[in-house]
């Protein structure tokens, strides 16, 4: 059964969202990994540059344009169940979306600090490297418990 202005559609549409949600966060789990051992590898020109191309492949290939994907896609889900038209009981899809926004914004730290350390710039001590490793798990739990469970 259709909803909104999908339609039949939609299922499809949702399917795909989730599929997109894997590529990225399976990115966002290995990506920050990627970062400490670059990081561990500074001063051996040889591991910086397989680090720099890792991360750079990655990058492109798989982590932003699934995250563009999750945007589009998750948008025009939120759009059909009523986003912009003022529909009751959706605090719990405003709420994954600003997670959604956060995760967004250390998205674009990590590809930052990929971008430092490709230039020999480590600007956090490995400790607090590998616990901002903890950042995507943390995100992605709290998305899917609003997805799922709705609790508001």
């Amino acid at each position: 059964m259709g909803i909104g202005f999908l339609g039949a559609a939609y299922l499809w549409v949702k399917a795909a969202h989730i599929i997109f949600v894997i590529f990225w966060m399976a990115g966002m789990f290995i990506f920050p990994r990627y970062l400490v051992h670059h990081q561990e590898g500074l001063g051996d020109p040889g591991e910086e540059a397989r680090w720099t191309l890792r991360e750079k492949k990655l990058r492109h290939i798989i982590l932003t344009p699934a995250m563009i994907a999750v945007w589009v896609i998750g948008l025009v889900l939120a759009v059909n169940a009523g986003l912009l038209a003022g529909i009751q009981g959706l605090a719990w899809l405003h709420a994954k979306l600003f997670v959604v926004f956060l995760l967004s914004g250390y998205h674009g730290w990590a590809i930052g600090y990929s971008k430092r350390l490709a230039k020999g710039v480590a600007g956090l001590s490995n400790r607090r490297l590998r616990m901002m490793n903890e950042v995507p798990a943390l995100a992605v739990t709290i998305i899917v418990i609003l997805a799922v469970v709705k609790p508001f």
